[in-house]
């Protein structure tokens, strides 16, 4: 054997060796997942052009689907701490599953508003099963690469599904209800049949609800802070286009911007995940929260195409830095069988800035562009100084969890 080949052997080990194969399963739906998670990203285009929605009431319906993501985080993490990691997942992906098809024949207005709100309580439900599932798959130490897996399968299947959600589009979106549909049930099988439940023994732990979840300090300082990242990276995805539109900017030069993201996530998060795994998480986070902060204050002085790429890559390699580790910190945090309800509450954080982002956003874009993005900068570095605030009562909590099976 060459020393080339014991080398390729052994940066591979470091980045994919050692992980359970129920977390293989995991990693394999996920990618199915995102590979058909065509509709979302086009729903506003759906209900305007195939159904005819003037903008005011599309606004109003995504509205309720933004309510339904509100509740779905908590309910779906008590439901895996509750009837367990295994059942929620796969029945959270079928009924996805039917309500994407549900949606995607219904024409009149109120079943479109009723079934925007199901689809927005079960679309995510599977995000707090999926996130326990690898803390109680996965030991401690190897918790970092595992999430940060998890992160990057849904990043290679979102970027293959936007280019192919946007040319499938063009011929009609029944077909990208079905492809969605077929992906959540193919996701929901594959975890029934090869993942075994790994919620823990009702006996073996006290009674516990959402009040113990809320009673942690320092699991609500970190939602908050996760919160003020939330809130920050996705203006990515509500205010940037409007932005770059004002600017003169054709809607291509929002894609080719964001294309930045996918290219750069998918080629050099696998080159770095060994290495930050090695490193303090709750640091770790908050350089990431710093670097994305910069390349978010840097749009403020960006107004051509090249010069929105620039910013976009300075932002996404924070992204990078940080992807997977608000996983690891979450179940570091967590009793074991309480693990459902955290990761619900880390979910809910995100459905909140979900709603927050765009209407915040658009104020302060109104007010000036320089305005919103120098703000998003130092949101996100005031998230990173709360989380280096919290890194000794984060480690102190890690260090504890290490001596403890999962």
């Amino acid at each position: 054997m060459t020393s080339t080949t014991i080398a390729k052997a052994g940066f591979l080990r470091s980045r994919i060796g050692g992980l359970p194969g129920p977390f293989w399963v995991l990693f394999g739906g996920t990618f199915v997942n995102r590979l058909g998670t065509m509709v979302e990203p086009f729903i506003g285009v759906y209900l305007t052009q195939s159904r005819g929605m003037p903008l005011a009431t599309t606004g109003l319906v995504l509205t309720v689907f933004g309510a339904g993501s509100l509740a779905s985080q908590p309910v779906a993490g008590w439901m895996a701490d509750r009837f367990g990691r295994r059942v929620t997942l796969t029945g959270a992906m079928v009924m996805t599953a039917v309500a994407m098809l549900a949606l995607g024949y219904t024409t009149s207005v109120p079943g479109i508003v009723a079934g925007m709100f199901v689809l927005g309580v079960v679309i995510d439900a599977y995000r707090p099963a999926s996130q326990a599932l690898v803390a109680d798959l996965v030991s401690p130490e190897d918790r970092p690469r595992a999430y940060g897996l998890i992160y990057w399968a849904l990043n290679l299947g979102f970027s293959f599904a936007m280019v192919a959600g946007g040319w499938l589009a063009e011929s009609g979106f029944t077909t990208l209800f079905w492809i969605d549909a077929i992906t959540c049930a193919v996701f929901g099988a594959m975890v029934w049949r090869a993942i075994p439940e790994t919620r823990p023994d009702k006996g073996e732990n006290p009674p516990g609800g959402f009040g113990d979840v809320l009673r942690d300090r320092l699991m609500v300082g970190f939602t908050l802070i996760n919160l003020a990242y939330a809130f920050v990276y996705l203006q990515a995805f509500s205010t940037l286009p409007l932005a770059m539109t004002g600017q003169g900017l054709p809607t291509s030069a929002y894609g080719g911007a964001m294309a930045v993201n996918g290219v750069l996530i998918v080629f050099v998060q696998p080159l770095t995940t060994a290495w930050l795994a090695r490193r303090d998480p709750s640091l770790v986070l908050a350089v990431g929260f710093a670097v994305v902060g910069a390349g978010f204050a840097l749009t403020a002085l960006m107004s051509s195409p090249l010069g929105h790429g620039t910013a976009v890559g300075v932002w996404t390699l924070g992204e990078i830095v940080l992807a997977g580790i608000p996983g690891t910190i979450v179940a570091a945090l967590a009793p074991a069988h309480l693990r459902g309800r955290y990761a619900g509450l880390n979910g809910f954080a995100w459905s909140v800035a979900s709603m927050l982002a765009p209407l915040v956003g658009t104020r302060l874009l109104a007010l000036g562009a320089p305005i919103l993005w120098i703000t998003c900068g130092g949101l996100a570095v005031l998230a990173a100084a709360g989380m280096v605030a919290l890194a000794p009562a984060i480690r102190r909590r890690a260090g504890n969890e290490r001596l403890m099976p999962t």
